[in-house]
């Protein structure tokens, strides 16, 4: 792979470009040499616990000034599928109240309670879990709606270790009720077609950069399309040999890449 061949590069977040709330000293570099270089990035997130304005203004305050067009979020992939299957009918959403309000914007009808004509259960990152939450969900399992959910993340990271991601939960879920979700978010590659699909680059001049493998690098695969792996998130290089899922590079952080941009 050519790097400096590559002009769209669709970025994951979370161990990519920042960590929990702190943005990684090499990610303005990447970001300048991209730009430099002709090329144009977009974010793609598997983490739903936030709607894109806030993810536009949580890169404003660490200096990324962004406009929701920027991004690539599982919950938009999801609301718009969620559109095209259910139209009107009522959906439960276990999730914060960013990722109801998100849905609610795409004109779906969004409940929080575990009523009889919930048709669907919606899951996302909820970073507002309650017990009763898990409750509810477990009547609505039990009763045989359908099951959808934003990501199979199992953790999320922070500036001091990982907590419970979406994954972790619907596996939760999974123990006590016997029933799995359809996962939306990556590694489904329905996120990077809809990014490709918005900027009318090729697939061949675009590259998945993320710290996951069986999120971020299997996406890319799934897609068609180049793959690179930085070891600044969850993933360490030994993980990589134990994995079906092969990034085609492997550099430790984003600012590895823009010197080989830079060159």
């Amino acid at each position: 792979m050519n790097i400096n061949e590559k002009r769209l590069f669709l970025l994951d977040m979370d161990g990519t470009i920042y960590l929990g709330n702190k943005l990684f000293s090499t990610t303005f570099n990447f970001l300048e040499q991209v730009r430099k270089n002709g090329g144009k990035f977009l974010f793609l997130t598997n983490n739903s616990s936030k709607s894109v304005k806030q993810y536009v203004q949580k890169l404003a305050e660490m200096g990324i000034f962004t406009q929701e067009d920027d991004f690539v979020t599982s919950t938009q992939v999801m609301a718009r599928k969620l559109r095209k299957k259910y139209n009107s009918q009522k959906l439960y959403a276990l999730g914060t109240a960013a990722f109801r309000d998100e849905l609610l914007s795409f004109g779906l009808n969004i409940t929080n309670k575990p009523e009889k004509d919930v048709v669907c259960l919606v899951m996302g990152f909820d970073t507002e879990l309650t017990f009763q939450k898990l409750e509810d969900a477990c009547v609505l399992l039990a009763n045989g709606v359908d099951y959808i959910a934003a990501n199979p993340d199992l953790t999320c990271p922070t500036e001091w270790g990982s907590v419970p991601d979406c994954g972790s939960v619907s596996a939760m879920l999974a123990n006590t009720t016997g029933r799995e979700p359809l996962f939306i978010g990556k590694p489904n590659p329905e996120m990077v077609l809809a990014a490709i699909g918005k900027t009318g680059f090729t697939k061949n001049e675009t590259v998945m950069v993320g710290d996951r493998l069986y999120t971020d690098i299997a996406c890319g695969i799934a897609a068609g399309i180049d793959t690179i792996l930085v070891l600044s998130g969850e993933t360490k290089i030994d993980m990589v040999q134990q994995s079906i899922h092969k990034p085609g590079g492997i550099y430790a952080d984003v600012g590895e890449i823009a010197r080989e941009i830079k060159k």
